[in-house]
């Protein structure tokens, strides 16, 4: 239990007294898991919106991979990221292996799935007359995309916060493909597996208490907008 407290007052000194090294790994670790979630979102949920609107061979198909890909193992993508970056791998000779690029490639990949599977089941959901009595009215059909996505907003708004949950948690790739280097590629949660293995558990729980705060105000912000929009 005193670890625990500990932990709680490490965590609030490193807050309060703005400690660089923490307030550094903190802003990496959110413009690193923001951009993996944005790109993720420009991939995911133009692809679910095509999957959920149109019909060809194999779409049952392609939807199972799309769910299947929402519990993907971070740990499997770490090895074949690393694997593709690696300097004798195809993409070696980009040279961002053990970068925040690399993580950002690692978290994208990690959520865009996740986005996928979310747009596509809000798409989804939508009357289909919605879509003929859009079209009726005149509109384009890259209008009546833009309509139905402002249809499903409120779905679509809860895939960015299961696309940015999916990251800013995430660890295994985070080490393997970024090599947790200090003031480079460290991040809240490599630091905190860092800490724990060497033992120092005050410093690893008040990282951990500075990551859920962290997670906790971003989704704040993302639900305030959420339910701004829900229909009265």
């Amino acid at each position: 239990m005193d670890i625990i407290l500990d932990g709680i007052k490490e965590a609030f000194r490193l807050l309060f007294s703005l400690d660089p090294e923490v307030m550094g790994i903190t802003w990496l670790s959110f413009k690193i898991s923001g951009i993996a979630t944005l790109i993720s979102l420009v991939i995911g949920i133009t692809v679910g919106t095509i999957v959920a609107l149109t019909s060809f061979p194999g779409r049952k198909f392609v939807v199972s991979l799309i769910n299947t890909g929402m519990a993907l193992p971070p740990v499997v993508v770490g090895l074949f990221v690393t694997i593709f970056l690696w300097r004798n791998g195809p993409l070696g000779f980009l040279e961002i292996l053990y970068t925040p690029t690399a993580i950002i490639v690692a978290q994208a990949i990690i959520a865009t799935p996740i986005v996928t599977g979310i747009s596509l089941a809000a798409m989804q959901q939508l009357p289909k007359k919605l879509r003929l009595q859009i079209l009726a009215l005149g509109a384009t059909r890259v209008q009546m995309v833009w309509i139905l996505i402002r249809e499903a907003k409120l779905p679509l708004l809860a895939a960015v916060m299961a696309g940015f949950g999916g990251v800013i948690s995430e660890v295994g790739a985070s080490i393997m493909v970024g090599g947790n280097i200090k003031g480079y590629s460290r991040v809240l949660t490599t630091a905190t597996v860092m800490e724990t293995s060497r033992g120092n558990f005050d410093i690893a729980i008040a990282l951990g208490i500075i990551l859920l705060i962290f997670a906790y105000l971003i989704n704040l912000i993302l639900t305030q907008i959420q339910q701004r929009e829900r229909p009265r």
